[in-house]
């Protein structure tokens, strides 16, 4: 796929030889030979050129002056384009300094010195090491026939992929302000550890959490090259933990009961961009002084993704924890609508039950909000109103469904209404347009709204974020209510909330419940407007017109959460999806930008309804758009990947 802004990264834990920094770089330079050849950033651990472990001998001048021959040797035999950033102790007017050096084109380009020495416990690097906090501020060192600048705190920049590189030296991490914020705050977007940080414990656990937040609260990648078992085992075990992470979610991993000499993973510079334009408030402070270093690789046009690209984003895989998840999201969703109640003193709700997905998950949560707010059951109006398209299977799941919940439990059959309204506004019922569709879902609002006055209640909307997003819902019908419980859950989510609640009911020896619960999963997404076929079964199927909701989801998440192009989201579609055929994913994702840019208005005016995910559309919240806004560079976007579709080129 192309490129887009995909940096290929890899942290390393090479063999090593204490003491012995030539065998130290051939050791580097093997495993930097075995990554794939368009890499763009490595990190190796700390000290990785002489050994961390060296203890006394780092007073040694053969050592020190061995270690800056055998640096040479690596900035001259890397491999170009590589940017790698590697751990040496570096000697500064009668001090010794734990530093990273930056290697880009067979030059260093700068120094890294460690700010915070470990003093306690295992550690006590200040018996060799001076604190970078001791360095001027234009400190440098001649090397390799040029002064190379040395600094407590320093980005390499490389203009062509916009890759803002931060280093710093394990503790720096584990202090109460880490170096690698300062760094963010000064514009670095991808942050390295040279680390050499021992296994006991317990440890892992807590350095893997700490990588993690450290960067999500960036809104950075954080590479974390750790030393290995080579080391000296005089009294620790190194594990060769190595981390990379990307805003809080772990990408590749190696520890010391899975050793590897090195991990990989692609960085998506954009999406860390976009968090950072919307996130403004985790920058905002005063930009710390750092001093920076350009440079300028060679762009890669291509990149063949290493990195997974999940199918459901809004769905953990692990069943417990969807379990978990979904458990969570519904007592989000109950405890709004409960504290909505409660403050306008408010014990009825009237709600419409097809049998469907959406009003399932509606009524679950009115139950839970109810027994939240300690109200009774029968404040729950539940009304199943059957028309021309109710199939026999979604009316009756809807009657046990009402049953089995305890609630008040209604039926209202709308045919005769709407054929009375048809007769008044001149349509013919054998006309099964959009006007015989719409007509049945505002009858079906008229009769819950009235309800609703008659009991002093509140009308429960059932729709959800992904009918939001392709405004699948008819203007003043189903879209209208006064508190809507699903908006801000997509379709894909909807369905696990509602297993869940089948397999705990299950769990908890209630068996109907869960084969009522289940059979709902399993019925074909519909609004059932149009009658069934000739053995009853649903004939209108919703993603036979839309395209597949697993398919909208994704396009979703990609746009709102991350917003990017629709040439990368097809891309991205067709590696989570790589069974469908790209001209499927191609002709959904084009209804998708029709259907999201035409239908702003009714989004415009949605009810209220409370957040539970990280994409909603509330006007007053977190989307705010034009309803006229064009779509012509979205569309024209995808008119390329169309074009390369039908090309002869591409179908031979």
């Amino acid at each position: 796929m192309k490129r887009y802004q995909y940096y290929k990264t890899a942290a390393i834990t090479p063999k090593v030889e204490i003491g012995n920094p030539k065998a130290n770089v051939r050791h580097i330079l093997d495993v930097i030979h075995q990554l794939d050849p368009s890499t763009q950033l490595a990190v190796a651990p700390e000290l990785a050129i002489t050994g961390y472990t060296c203890q006394d001998l780092f007073y040694e001048s053969l050592l020190k002056k061995e270690a800056l021959s055998a640096l040479e040797t690596l900035a001259l035999k890397i491999p170009e384009n590589l940017a790698l950033v590697v751990g040496i102790p570096v000697e500064y007017k009668n001090h010794l300094y734990n530093c990273a050096a930056f290697i880009f084109n067979h030059e260093v380009l700068g120094f890294y010195a460690k700010n915070y020495l470990p003093n306690y416990n295992e550690y006590y690097e200040p018996r060799w090491f001076a604190s970078a906090r001791l360095l001027p501020e234009d400190a440098s060192i001649r090397f390799m026939s040029k002064d190379v600048p040395l600094s407590k705190a320093i980005v390499f920049e490389d203009i062509t992929t916009g890759a803002v590189i931060g280093p710093e030296i394990c503790e720096d991490l584990w202090v109460s302000i880490p170096v690698s914020s300062m760094l963010a705050q000064a514009g670095a977007n991808i942050l390295t550890n040279c680390s050499a940080s021992n296994d006991s414990i317990g440890k892992r656990s807590y350095r893997r959490d700490l990588i993690l937040n450290q960067s999500a609260r960036s809104y950075a990648a954080y590479i974390y090259a750790s030393a290995g078992s080579d080391e000296s085992s005089s009294d620790l075990i190194f594990g060769g933990n190595d981390l990379i992470a990307e805003n809080g979610k772990l990408l590749a991993y190696s520890s010391l009961e899975d050793p590897k000499e090195y991990i990989q993973a692609e960085i998506d510079l954009e999406i860390l961009q976009n968090d950072r334009s919307k996130y403004k408030s985790s920058f905002s402070a005063e930009v710390p002084k750092v001093r920076k270093v350009v440079y300028e690789s060679v762009p890669y046009e291509e990149i063949q993704l290493i990195r997974e690209i999940e199918a459901y984003p809004f769905v953990p895989k692990n069943l417990n924890k969807r379990i978990e998840r979904c458990q969570e999201i519904l007592t989000l969703q109950a405890r709004g609508l409960a504290t909505r109640l409660e403050k306008i003193h408010c014990q009825n709700v009237v709600i419409g039950i097809s049998g469907g997905l959406d009003s399932t998950l509606a009524l679950l949560v009115c139950v839970k909000a109810f027994k939240l707010a300690h109200l009774d059951p029968k404040g729950i109006h539940a009304i199943t109103m059957p028309g021309f398209g109710t199939s026999d299977r979604t009316h009756s799941n809807s009657w046990q469904l009402m049953e089995l919940l305890g609630t008040d439990a209604k039926e209202i059959p709308i045919g005769k209404a709407v054929n009375l309204h048809f007769e008044d506004i001149g349509h013919n019922p054998e006309i099964r347009d959009i006007t015989y569709e719409n007509s049945q879902a505002r009858e079906r609002t008229q009769i819950l709204m009235d309800l609703a006055n008659q009991v002093n209640g509140l009308v429960i909307g059932t729709g959800d974020l992904s009918e939001l997003a392709l405004g699948w819902c008819t203007y003043n019908g189903d879209h209208m209510s006064m508190y809507a419980v699903n908006v801000s859950v997509p379709k894909t989510l909807v369905r696990y909330i509602v297993e869940s609640e089948a397999i705990l009911a299950r769990k908890f020896g209630n068996e109907k419940l869960a084969d009522v619960l289940d059979d709902i999963c399993a019925t074909p997404v519909s609004p059932e407007l149009l009658p069934p076929d000739q053995s009853g079964k649903i004939a209108q199927k919703t993603e036979e017109v839309l395209g597949s909701y697993d398919l909208h989801d994704f396009f979703l998440y990609h746009m709102l959460r991350f917003h990017e192009s629709p040439s990368k989201i097809f891309e991205l579609a067709c590696l989570a999806f790589h069974e469908v055929p790209e001209s499927q994913i191609l002709k959904a994702l084009k209804t998708f930008y029709n259907r999201f840019f035409a239908q702003q208005f009714k989004r415009n005016v949605m009810p209220d309804g409370v957040k539970v995910g990280s994409i909603n559309f509330s006007p007053r919240g977190d989307w705010r758009m034009p309803s006229d806004a064009a779509r012509t560079m979205w569309l024209n976007d995808l008119a390329d990947i169309e074009q390369e579709l039908n090309s002869e080129d591409y179908q031979n």
